[in-house]
């Protein structure tokens, strides 16, 4: 069955039924990935290592929160 035959008949449920359905779509896109977590954390330690260095330059809080002042 393609997807858009599947949101064809999942319009057809009722709204408790859609709810499952959407909960449970949501929950197995926010599976954890351990290759994925490793991927940003060696990130994460390459972009501190350079800021510490003086490579990277940080941006204050208010001017990412704030863009338009």
């Amino acid at each position: 069955m393609r997807g858009k035959d599947i949101l064809k008949e999942a319009l057809n449920l009722d709204p408790a039924e859609k709810f499952i359905v959407v909960e449970g779509l949501l929950k197995s896109l926010d599976e954890p990935d351990s290759e994925l977590d490793k991927i940003w954390a060696d990130e994460a330690e390459r972009r501190l290592e350079a800021y510490r260095d003086g490579k990277l330059k940080g941006i204050p809080m208010e001017e990412i929160f704030n863009p338009l002042k």
